[in-house]
This record gives C-alpha cells, structure tokens and sequence, in this order.
C-alpha cells in the first residue's frame, strides 16, 4: 500500500505516544471512529502497525522483517522517486555493489539506460532486472538463495564479495534506530552487506521515511560509514543532528524528477 497523509501522520502518532487507543486517534484527527478502524486494518494488513485490544502500537518484532511481497508494495511511489535520485547522481560508466532488498530492485529499474555499468549483486532481482540492459555487466553472488525474496547469503557470498573494490556500494535497510546505527533482521544478510560496505569507495543508503526509529535486531554499520543518504523526506529528530555530524550527505527525494 501507499499510505494516504493521513495514515502517515497516525504512524507518526502512534510512534510518539508507543501505544494508543483508537478513541484517542479518531479524537487528534478529528474523524470517526469507523475511519480510524478502517486506516488501522488497511495499516495492520501491510504490516505497519499491530493491534492490541481497544488500540494500537507499533509492530514490536525485532527478529523478523515484513513479508516480501507487502515490503514490495509498501510505500512504492517513495522508492521509486528515491530510486529517480540515485539514478540521477550514478555516473554511466560506474561500478556498483547493490544488496537485498525492495529499495534497490527499485533502483535497479531506474538504471535500465545507463551505459556502461558494471554490476555486483547478491539480489536475484536485482540481476534479473539489469539483465534487461544491454550495456550493464551484471555479475551475481554465488551462496545460498534465500527463497522468500530471492537475496544470496552465507560465506561464500562474503567471499565473492570481498575480490572487488567497486566506486559505489548501493546499500538498503530495513531499520535505522535512534542511536544512528542501521539494522537488519538476518545477520546472514548483514555479513554479506558488511562486505559491501568494506569494498566500496562510497556507500549510499537509500530508505524510505518508514525505516527511521524502526528496531532491527542486527547492526550492519553506522552513519560515519556513509557517504549519502537518499530518503523520501525530512528524517525526524534526533536523525538531522546524527547525519550532519558523521558528514553525511541528506538527499530530500520528495521531488518527482522528469526523466
């Protein structure tokens, strides 16, 4: 799902207070109680927020990621527009590490006519996706294939990795905490996007809004390990403060470029 202003602005909400009662939503946004009902099972249903008896909270899992195919709709016009931007400042002619995830298939896309890129991925989608570009190397990952959302992990993929030296490594995340440290769920999948890290002469984070202040159970790095951050709008406090002070490049992609 796409989620209207609204359900973004009941996210935030609910992610101030920790827990509250639908009553009190329906009262701080001045619609019925039916309306509140019906955002929260559409929010629920993609995973975004968790009910509990009279109320609701944020999902509190920090051992599992969202199912693939809701992490594939969930806020999809927000990737594309971030993918927009990091196309946009990808040279033709680069070498790339792109990692697992939603985010970075939808980069993938966005770099369909770019010419001569030369493309190192542990993403079966991702590869799947470059393939279609005729002037794009795609080289694969060897490892084990994870078969909810086609990602290679395992030490044979931090093997492979770990002969190239490439000018970016296109990194995504499934949690950014307030610490300013990014988090994954498997730390199989970490391993291999530590590598990443380690074998790129910049690192790029791309993230949509949702990803801020959402606990994962694995750190993979650090904000001083980054050279850019592309997200679909302001990040909250304290994360501004946190991103300037590691040198961090914010890129705003709320704008809709024309291609």
């Amino acid at each position: 799902m796409n989620p209207s202003p609204r359900q973004l602005e009941l996210i935030e909400e609910v992610r101030r207070l920790q827990n509250v009662t639908v009553e009190a939503l329906a009262e701080r946004f001045g619609v019925t109680l039916q309306t509140v009902r019906r955002d929260i099972r559409q929010l629920t249903d993609a995973g975004l927020l968790t009910r509990f008896h009279g109320g609701v909270r944020m999902p509190g899992s920090t051992t599992e990621n969202i199912e693939y195919r809701k992490r594939q709709q969930l806020n999809a016009q927000a990737k594309q527009r971030i993918a927009q931007h990091v196309a946009r400042r990808v040279p033709h002619g680069s070498s790339l590490l792109i990692n697992i995830g939603t985010t970075t298939e939808a980069i993938a896309r966005a770099l369909l006519h770019h010419k001569g890129l030369r493309v190192i991925t542990n993403n079966l989608n991702v590869a799947a996706i470059l393939s279609d570009n005729a002037d794009c190397e795609v080289i694969v990952a060897g490892g084990v294939v994870r078969a909810k959302d086609k990602g290679i992990i395992g030490e044979v993929t931090v093997d492979f990795i770990e002969q190239f030296k490439v000018d970016i490594g296109l990194i995504g995340i499934s949690g950014i905490e307030s610490d300013g440290t990014l988090r994954d769920f498997d730390y199989r999948e970490v391993k291999v996007a530590r590598a990443i890290l380690a074998h790129s002469r910049e690192v790029w984070v791309a993230t949509d809004h949702s990803k801020f202040n959402r606990p994962a159970m694995v750190e993979m790095a650090r904000f001083d390990q980054v050279e850019m951050l592309f997200t679909d709008g302001p990040p909250p406090d304290p994360f501004p403060a946190l991103l300037s002070q590691a040198g961090v490049t914010l890129v705003n992609c709320n704008e809709v470029l024309e291609p």
